[in-house]
């Protein structure tokens, strides 16, 4: 038989091969939008989740007192944050606190519905990519309002200087905006290793015993739930470290040099700025 007989419609079974490619495709095509489905159904469980949360919370802070267990909880997530805030950015890191909040209770919830699902949206790559370009993105958004546009990018080349060592600024330049970019990789990398990690074990472990009556492929003896508490602890460490990264890049590119003035001169004492906002 000739080859080309195939492609030129010589032979009776092209046509069939054809319809099977065809139908394989459209499978993978489905499992494909399937995917996407289930994914887009996790994150709205997480929106949900953190919506329901938040007005749960909104509901007691009429009390002088938050007798409101949610809102307890709220209060202190708020001091929390807003010491990583004052303590690594400076007092203007207060402004900072509703977008380090959103940051920090996206990532805890999509890690933490992973305790309960085989799928955490964190354990995708694609959205922890997009999590670190809206929060590398909103860095540098700060940094040009902070400093300007031509201030901004003149503090990437470092240390003014002069004559033949502008060739030194001008690799400076390039490094620190390469730099720049792999804060993406960094972010993205290490929140998809640690989750996409922890599920990984789990399966490991619950494989490594299997009973001789389940069926071959079936899970073992679920032994992976013993990683619990550390998969619980890590659900929270991930969320702390990206918000710890992101009031460092802020810290960067909106220093104010007076910030922490107040803490460094005795018997100085700046009511507005060491009383905070009440929370009573």
């Amino acid at each position: 038989m000739n080859p080309s007989d195939l492609s030129n419609g010589l032979f009776p079974f092209p046509l069939a091969f054809q319809e099977a490619e065809a139908v394989a495709g459209g499978a993978q095509e489905n499992a494909s939008h399937g995917a996407g489905m289930y994914i887009l159904v996790v994150v709205a469980m997480v929106i949900g989740a953190i919506l329901v949360l938040l007005s749960l919370a909104r509901s007691g802070y009429g009390d002088r007192i938050f007798k409101n267990v949610w809102s307890q909880r709220a209060e202190q997530l708020y001091l929390f944050l807003e010491q990583f805030a004052v303590g690594i950015i400076g007092i203007h890191g207060r402004k900072y606190l509703p977008v380090l909040a959103t940051f920090w209770l996206v990532i805890f919830f999509s890690n933490f519905i992973g305790l309960f699902i085989p799928y955490a949206p964190t354990a995708d790559l694609s959205i922890n990519l997009g999590l670190a370009l809206v929060a590398v993105g909103y860095v540098q958004v700060e940094g040009i309002k902070a400093n300007g546009l031509l201030g901004h990018f003149r503090h990437f080349a470092g240390p003014k200087l002069g004559g033949p060592l502008v060739l030194v600024s001008a690799m400076i330049f390039v490094i620190e905006i390469v730099s720049e970019a792999m804060k993406n990789v960094s972010l993205s990398l290490r929140l998809y290793g640690n989750i996409s990690g922890g599920h990984t074990a789990v399966e490991t472990i619950n494989g490594l015993v299997h009973l001789p009556w389940l069926p071959e492929g079936a899970m073992g003896v679920p032994f992976g739930g013993l990683l619990l508490p550390i998969k619980l602890l890590t659900c929270i460490v991930q969320a702390m470290v990206f918000v710890l990264l992101l009031c460092v890049y802020l810290s960067l590119v909106t220093h104010h040099e007076d910030d922490h003035s107040d803490v460094h001169e005795p018997g100085h004492h700046d009511i507005g700025h060491s009383a905070g906002p009440s929370l009573a």
